[in-house]
C-alpha cells in the first residue's frame, strides 16, 4: 500500500478537478487520518469545490471518534460516526462502551460504527470480533442510531448475526463493499444499505463490482473515498503521494453510473437523498448548529 503519509501538494491537477452535477454525500471520509493534520481546510475547500457538500467522518476507536467530532462542531457539513473497527476488537472493555455510549449521544454523532467483523487479517481474534460487534449492535439498538458497518471475507458469519438482531436494530450500511455477489444478495435480503467506493475504479481487484451496482436499489445505494484509501485506479491523472480525498468522489460517481448505465446526475441525487435520508441528517443538522453557535466559523 502507497504511503499515505507523506507531504501532499495544496492542490489537485487539474485534470482531476471534477464538479459533480449534484450535491453529494461522502459516507465515509478518515479526515483524522494522520496526513489530513497538515492541508485540512484545503481538503475541505477541495471537496465544496467539487460539490461535495456533506462528509460522515469514520470514527474507528474512541479517540479518532473524539476528534471526527470535534471536527463536526467546528465545520458545517461535516458528521461523524463512533464505534470500534474489528481490528481492535481486543481492547473491548466496559470503559469503553461506557465512553461509546455517551458519544452516541452527541448530536454529531448520526451512526454507530465503524464496527464489524474482518476475518481477513485477524488483528483481533475472530471471537474478540464477535464480542465487540454484538455490544456494539446492543449500543445501536440502545441508541436507535444506524450502524455503519465494515465486512472483510466474513460475509456469512456477519449475516447469521445480522440476521438475529435484525429486529432490534435499524437501518444499516455495509461500508466499502467489495464481496460477490451471493453475500450482496445476502445483505440486500437482510434490507441493508451498501456503501460504494473507488473499488469499482480498480481493473484489478474490483472488476466484480460493475456486474453487480445495477443490482443495488437506489434507495439502498451510497457513496464514499474511504480516503485516504482506496485512491482510484482510473484517474486522469497521478496524485503525488496517492493519497485519496473527499474531492475526488465525484469520479467515483461517473465510473458507478457508467456501469449501471445511468445518468451521472440522477446517480449524484439519488445517492445523496438516500444518504441524508439513512443519517436523518435533516433531523440532525439544526441541533448540530444549535449546539455549538459559536463554532460554525472558523
Amino acid at each position: 500500500m502507497a504511503d499515505v503519509t507523506e507531504p501532499f501538494d495544496d492542490f489537485l491537477p487539474e485534470a482531476l478537478q471534477r464538479r459533480s452535477p449534484a450535491p453529494l454525500v461522502d459516507i465515509g471520509a478518515n479526515l483524522t487520518h494522520a496526513s489530513f493534520v497538515h492541508d485540512l481546510e484545503a481538503v475541505l475547500a477541495r471537496a465544496r469545490a467539487a460539490n461535495v457538500t456533506t462528509l460522515i467522518l469514520t470514527g474507528t476507536d474512541r479517540e479518532h471518534a473524539e476528534q471526527a467530532v470535534d471536527l463536526a462542531r467546528r465545520h458545517p457539513g461535516l458528521y461523524a460516526t463512533a464505534g470500534i473497527h474489528p481490528h481492535d476488537a481486543s481492547q473491548w472493555r466496559g470503559e469503553l462502551e461506557r465512553a461509546l455510549r455517551d458519544l452516541h449521544r452527541q448530536p454529531e454523532v448520526v451512526a454507530v460504527g465503524e464496527c464489524g467483523l474482518d476475518f481477513n487479517r485477524n488483528f483481533s481474534t475472530p471471537a474478540e470480533q464477535e464480542r465487540a460487534f454484538e455490544a456494539q449492535l446492543g449500543l445501536a439498538a440502545e441508541s436507535g442510531k444506524p450502524l455503519f458497518i465494515h465486512e472483510r471475507d466474513a460475509g456469512g458469519r456477519m449475516r447469521d448475526i445480522l440476521r438475529a438482531w435484525r429486529d432490534d436494530i435499524g437501518a444499516a450500511v455495509i461500508h466499502c463493499f467489495t464481496a460477490d455477489r451471493d453475500t450482496l444478495y445476502g445483505y440486500l435480503d437482510l434490507d441493508l444499505h451498501i456503501g460504494l467506493t473507488g473499488w469499482i475504479c480498480d481493473e484489478r481487484r474490483g472488476h466484480h463490482l460493475r456486474e453487480l451496482v445495477s443490482a443495488i436499489p437506489l434507495d439502498r445505494l451510497m457513496v464514499e473515498t474511504d480516503c485516504p484509501y482506496l485512491l482510484p485506479r482510473h484517474l486522469p491523472a497521478k496524485l503525488k503521494g496517492r493519497r485519496h480525498e473527499p474531492a475526488l468522489l465525484p469520479w467515483i460517481v461517473r465510473e458507478i453510473a457508467h456501469w449501471r448505465g445511468t445518468d451521472e446526475t440522477d446517480l449524484a441525487r439519488a445517492t445523496t437523498a438516500t444518504a441524508r435520508a439513512f443519517f436523518r441528517l435533516a433531523d440532525t443538522e439544526p441541533a448540530a448548529k444549535a449546539s455549538h453557535p459559536a463554532q460554525e466559523e472558523e
